[in-house]
């Protein structure tokens, strides 16, 4: 049953309704607004420099489902009553040699400490580019770069405080990242989509489904957490709330955000042109030329012809 990604609509984890219409959503504001990705694109040479990276990023995200899930289903029929957590390290210590084990784990940390790193720089880059040079604009780089350090201490020390709320969520680590980004990703990629496409969405749209998409996942978070207690145990309307499936509640999220969004712009003043223009397919000046050298072009989008390709096959082989 491992094998077949296509799951019921009334799975508890992965629906295929969930998979097909929810996990979109996380993906645009992952791949789109996600500071860690977002950071890297801006950071490269030139526009085909960065269109390549992300194209290859892509390629490489294939990569988990035989590095990690294969090696997943087979230490699920070898190891039976090895938790879903555990089954890397058991396939490591259990079945590879003393000296392989040792670089299995180095590798391992390695880029453990890889994506803290890079997380823990892009969140104090926009604390203190964002916030702290906004109310303090006269702050010298010394001054900057000393914030940026006591932003990532003060980060660090939450993080690890946050760790014992992990298992109110759910037994699986893989299962709570999802779920959490279900929480707070939606009006995010709401907001994305429609500045970029739709240029009569403004600011007050953009804010509105902002907070009232932040507000509704907050509280389905914090019903979840407190989902033993008489509160919510006690109302059917809070049981059926936090029993939606995550993938399930995301769509939900993005769908509210969209009308309020929707709602509030068309209700208030428009951005001007001028504001406007070069941020939306709309307002692009002139003809979208994709690159200066054509052949870089063509091979970036046979890239992503097969990119699109492979991941349909594998939906169909594994379906």
């Amino acid at each position: 049953d491992f094998f077949h990604m296509i799951k019921p609509p009334d799975d508890p984890n992965f629906p295929w309704t969930g998979i097909f219409f929810g996990a979109p959503i996380l993906g645009i504001w992952y791949w789109c607004t996600d500071q860690v990705i977002v950071q890297r694109v801006l950071g490269a040479k030139n526009e085909a420099h960065a269109r390549g990276g992300a194209i290859f990023a892509g390629l490489l995200k294939i990569l988990p489902v035989f590095i990690l899930v294969l090696p997943g289903l087979i230490a699920r029929r070898i190891y039976p009553d090895v938790a879903g957590d555990d089954a890397y390290a058991t396939l490591v210590i259990r079945l590879l040699p003393s000296g392989l084990t040792g670089i299995m784990l180095a590798a391992m940390m390695a880029a453990l400490m890889s994506s803290l790193a890079a997380t823990f720089n892009s969140a104090s880059t926009l604390f203190t580019f964002d916030l702290y040079r906004k109310f303090f604009p006269t702050s010298s780089e010394a001054r900057l770069v000393t914030v940026g350090r006591i932003a990532t201490l003060v980060m660090v020390v939450l993080g690890v405080l946050w760790v014992p709320f992990i298992k109110h969520l759910s037994s699986e680590v893989y299962i709570y990242l999802q779920s959490v980004q279900a929480y707070i990703s939606p009006p995010i990629a709401a907001v994305f989509l429609f500045g970029v496409f739709w240029p009569r969405a403004n600011r007050s749209g953009a804010i509105a489904a902002l907070v009232a998409g932040a507000i509704i996942g907050a509280a389905r978070f914090m019903f979840e957490i407190n989902r033993t207690s008489e509160l919510v145990a006690g109302s059917p309307w809070l049981t059926r709330f936090v029993q939606i499936n995550f993938l399930h509640f995301a769509i939900l999220i993005f769908v509210v955000s969209s009308a309020i969004l929707v709602g509030v712009s068309l209700a208030t003043a428009p951005e001007t042109r001028e504001k406007l223009r070069g941020l939306t397919f709309a307002t692009l000046e002139g003809a979208y030329t994709p690159a200066a050298d054509r052949d870089i072009f063509r091979i970036h989008v046979a890239a992503s012809f097969a990119l699109i390709l492979t991941v349909i096959a594998l939906w169909v082989y594994f379906a």
